[in-house]
């Protein structure tokens, strides 16, 4: 039988010759000259044997000894000699060390070089542009997409079609307006309306925040001006939308008489630049959104540059409602829902506050478990966005809560006497915010321009809160802190900047302005008036503050016995509508409002 070498053994052997018998080599060599052994198998030194019967012995040899020194070689002989094969899985084992270390040394230098690769990339890359690219296919927003911006989209169809039809305005000699200032208030839609235009022309989009520019290396903001007109001019006809300009493109001059030399004032240094250089037909537009154009460097704005600017105001009541059917395509509302009282309900509102409405009302319907947005859920994301959320765990005591409700009924009463105030809308007693109650006026219609006798019932509104503590409690509370701030704001502007003072302050304007108003904050005064005008205004804010608080105590001590009957159903109910209120006040219900 013939010699057979095999690399791994069959499977149980090993349990097997675990309890083999141990013999001498000499006795294995005779058992098989004799052919007493089924198989015999030689591992290392270690030699195995299989009797007939499948009983096992083992033995050992020498180790350079061979299979053919011990005879084992017969080719008569019927016994099967197997040799295991372990030299590989040993010369493995031996060199795995050396393999593993070199593994590790070539991994190491593959990582070192790949990060010089890296920070030399990101180095040469350091001045390269970030604006974010969106191609034609990418911009899917459209005009139809913006509402209650019909002027500012008349403005910006010029630029659709010139990017659509360059000849036909090349051809006249006509040239369209390089850049595109787009300002307004903080969520009027200015980026909305550039992606838009991006949109409906079909071109590429660049969009890029003016932060973005400015970095602690000097030349880095140049630098990526430089790649971002560059790409813009590879990709014309195009759009180049600059977001929050003003981060960048402030005034110049800030660092002694003869100018700065920092960073921002470089990268604005190279916009100019690269404004001013466009080649004739290029076809590429730059857009810019700011809420802050009065600290806009004026060189940003002359002719040439960004010459032309379009104003997007807040929505007016129409705009209101088609921002909120915008809002609600894609969401399920339900049949009967009246948008349009919605909008009478958002006087003053963005077009992102809308947005974060219906998406209130969304999340109300789900809460709730309906299917679709009822009006209720409108309703109450009207007064979550506009008045904060109620908190009804703020627990108020008996006394404090029937402070709270002749206060707020003081507002309503005075405020639903005074032919010129807004109408009321709701009376709530329930904590929002920083207020422990709410009343609710509401106009009817957009208003543009106020009158001096509005003006005055406005402050007497406001202080019919205090003047009902004072008459029912014979007391005062820190509630009306608010409501005096407010009150003695509008009369020193009535006084300062709109000309309704008395003679002894005429007709003039006192305190100049600095800056213009688009963050809903009044920019800084400086005070350009001698201390005897001062002292004039002083005494018409005091006086005309006291003339309508007395007003208004009058009007709640008139109206004492139906201020009681309306306290005790706001106290139960602790929440009471327009109706509500004149059922019990003038004996019907309705919307009209007593003059």
């Amino acid at each position: 039988m013939a010699v057979y070498s095999i690399t791994n053994p069959a499977r149980g052997e090993e349990k097997m010759f675990a309890d083999a018998r141990e013999v001498p080599i000499s006795e294995m060599t005779r058992g098989y000259t004799a052919g007493d052994f089924e198989r015999i198998l030689v591992r290392d030194n270690k030699v195995f044997a299989v009797t007939h019967s499948g009983a096992t012995v083992q033995s050992y040899k020498e180790a350079g000894e061979s299979v053919s020194q011990l005879g084992w070689n017969d080719p008569e002989n019927p016994t099967v000699v197997e040799i295991e094969n372990r030299e590989a899985a040993n010369l493995f084992l031996a060199i795995l060390p050396d393999l593993l270390f070199f593994i590790l040394i070539i991994s190491g230098i593959v990582w070192l070089f790949r990060g010089i690769a890296r920070s030399q990339s990101s180095a040469l890359s350091f001045g390269k542009s970030r604006a974010r690219v969106a191609d034609a296919k990418q911009v899917k927003t459209r005009f139809k997409d913006v509402a209650g911006a019909e002027e500012a989209k008349e403005d910006l169809v010029e630029v659709v079609d010139f990017l659509k039809n360059p000849k036909k305005y090349i051809n006249l000699g006509a040239k369209i307006p390089k850049g595109v200032l787009l300002v307004g208030a903080p969520g009027t839609g200015k980026t909305l309306l550039a992606r838009a235009v991006a949109g409906e022309a079909g071109v590429p989009f660049f969009s890029i925040a003016g932060s973005e520019f400015v970095e602690m290396f000097v030349g880095v903001g140049a630098s990526r001006v430089r790649d971002l007109f560059m790409k813009a001019k590879r990709n014309a006809p195009c759009i180049v939308f600059i977001d929050e300009i003003d981060a960048v493109g402030r005034q110049r001059g800030g660092a002694g008489f003869g100018g700065g030399h920092d960073e921002r004032e470089q990268t604005l240094n190279q916009i100019l630049t690269e404004m001013d250089g466009f080649e004739q037909g290029t076809n590429v537009i730059v857009m810019a959104a700011t809420n802050r154009p009065d600290v806009l460097d004026h060189a940003l704005l002359r002719p040439g540059r960004f010459d032309r600017r379009i104003f997007i105001d807040k929505p007016d009541l129409d705009a209101r409602q088609k921002i909120l059917e915008v809002h609600m395509r894609n969401k399920k509302a339900a049949k009967g829902v009246d948008l349009s009282t919605v909008a009478k309900q958002t006087v003053g509102l963005t077009g992102a506050d809308l947005e974060n409405i219906t998406n209130e009302a969304a999340i109300f319907a789900a809460k709730r478990g309906r299917k679709s947005i009822a009006q209720p859920d409108l309703v109450d994301a009207v007064e979550k966005v506009t008045l904060g959320s109620e908190k009804k765990s703020r627990k108020l005591t008996e006394r404090e809560k029937k402070i709270t409700a002749y206060h707020e009924l003081g507002h309503a009463l005075v405020g639903h006497l005074c032919p010129e105030s807004d109408p009321l809308h709701k009376i709530s007693i329930v904590s929002r915010g920083s207020a422990l109650g709410v009343t609710w006026f509401l106009p009817q219609e957009d208003q543009y321009t106020t009158s001096k006798t509005k003006f005055l019932d406005e402050i007497c509104g406001l202080l019919g809160g205090r003047a009902a503590e004072e008459i029912i409690f014979n007391e005062i509370t820190t509630g009306a802190s608010n409501d005096i701030e407010q009150a003695s704001q509008i009369c020193r502007n009535m006084a300062m900047h709109y000309g309704m003072g008395d003679e002894d302050l005429g007709i003039v304007a006192y305190g100049e302005k600095q800056g213009t108003m688009f963050l809903g904050v009044d920019p800084a005064v400086t005070r350009n008036y001698s201390e005897q005008m001062a002292r004039h205004i002083d005494e018409f804010v005091r006086e005309t503050i006291q003339e309508q608080y007395k007003r208004a105590k009058d009007m709640v001590a008139k109206h004492r016995k139906k201020l009681d009957e309306l306290a005790a159903v706001l106290l139960k109910k602790e929440t009471m509508s327009l109706e509500e209120f004149l059922e019990i006040f003038e004996g019907k219900s309705g919307k009209e409002k007593k003059a």
